[in-house]
C-alpha cells in the first residue's frame, strides 16, 4: 500500500490587491512504501509548498493528501519533517532536543532515553548529548534534526532542502549518512532539493516539477544499484539520468523566461 498519495491538488494564494497566485495545479504523486522519493523543479515551482501540505502545515485550495488512507488534517508525529534552516531549540541540549517529541507523547523518561541514545549514536553524534546548539557546526546541527525526526517513529520523513546551507564537503558526508541510516530502515522518505546529483544519488525515484504553477512533468525511476557510494555520481548510468533531468528542467527555464518576457 503506498505511503502518501496527492490526488489533483492544487493551491492558490490571495495577494492584496492582484489576482490570486496558482502555485500548484493538479498535482498528482504517489510516495510508495519504503521508497525514497526525491522532487526537483525550478525555484518557486511549489516545491516547499508542496512538502508543506505533506506535512499538514496548510490545507491545499482542492485536492486530497492522505497517509495510508487517512486525508491528512494538520500537523501530526507520524510525519517527520527536516527543514533546510536550523530548527532546534537553542535552549536544549543535543539529547533533550531529541526526547522533545517523545516527551509530549508521554513515554517515560527511561525510554525517552534510550530512544534518543539509539538516535544520537545512528547520526554518530554519541558523546555530544549534552552539548548545546551553539556549539556545533552546521553538519551536526541537522544530525541532530534528523536524529529527532527519526526519534518519533514516523511512517513517512520529510524532507526540505535539509543539505541546501552546508557547504559541498559536508552536504556529501551528510548524504552518505542519510543513505546508510536509510538502507538500515527503509523509512519512507520524501526529499526536496534543487542538487540534481544529490536527488539521483538518494533516490529510487524523481519527479521533475514544471515551472509555476507547479505540476508534475515527468517521473524517473532511478534504476541505479544500491549501495551507492561516490563513485556513483560518475557512473554511465548516472550521467545518463542526470542529461534526461537537466534537459528537463532547460525547457522549463525557457518557458519561464518566455512567459515573464509576455511570448
Amino acid at each position: 500500500m503506498p505511503t502518501l498519495t496527492i490526488e489533483d491538488v492544487t493551491v492558490r494564494f490571495e495577494t492584496k490587491g492582484r489576482r490570486p497566485v496558482t502555485a500548484l495545479d493538479d498535482i498528482r504523486l504517489t510516495v510508495e512504501d519504503k521508497a525514497f522519493s526525491v522532487i526537483v523543479g525550478p525555484s518557486g515551482c511549489g516545491k516547499s509548498t508542496l512538502l508543506r501540505l505533506a506535512a499538514g502545515l496548510f490545507d491545499c485550495t482542492s485536492g486530497r493528501l492522505a497517509l495510508d488512507g487517512e486525508t491528512i488534517r494538520g500537523p501530526s508525529a507520524d510525519r517527520g519533517m527536516v527543514f533546510q534552516s536550523y530548527t532546534l531549540f537553542p535552549w536544549l541540549t543535543v539529547e533533550k532536543n531529541v526526547r522533545f517529541g517523545l516527551s509530549l507523547k508521554g513515554l517515560p523518561a527511561e525510554r525517552q532515553k534510550a530512544v534518543a541514545a539509539e538516535m544520537i549514536a545512528a547520526v554518530g553524534l554519541t558523546g555530544f548529548e549534552q552539548a548545546y546548539p551553539q556549539h556545533l557546526s552546521g553538519g551536526m546541527m541537522q544530525r541532530v534534526a534528523l536524529a529527532r525526526a527519526l526519534a518519533n517513529g514516523p511512517k513517512i520523513l520529510l524532507m526540505d532542502e535539509p543539505f541546501g546551507a552546508l557547504d559541498s564537503q559536508t552536504r556529501q558526508l551528510m548524504q552518505a549518512l542519510l543513505l546508510d541510516i536509510w538502507e538500515k530502515n527503509h523509512k519512507t522518505v520524501l526529499f526536496i532539493t534543487h542538487d540534481i546529483d544529490e536527488a539521483i544519488f538518494l533516490g529510487d525515484v524523481v519527479h521533475v516539477m514544471t515551472a509555476r504553477p507547479g505540476r508534475i512533468k515527468k517521473s524517473i525511476p532511478i534504476d541505479i544499484p544500491r549501495p551507492r557510494a561516490m563513485e556513483t555520481l560518475t557512473s554511465p548510468e548516472f550521467m545518463a539520468v542526470k542529461r534526461e533531468i537537466l534537459a528537463l528542467m532547460h525547457d522549463e527555464a525557457v518557458l519561464a523566461d518566455r512567459s515573464a518576457a509576455g511570448g
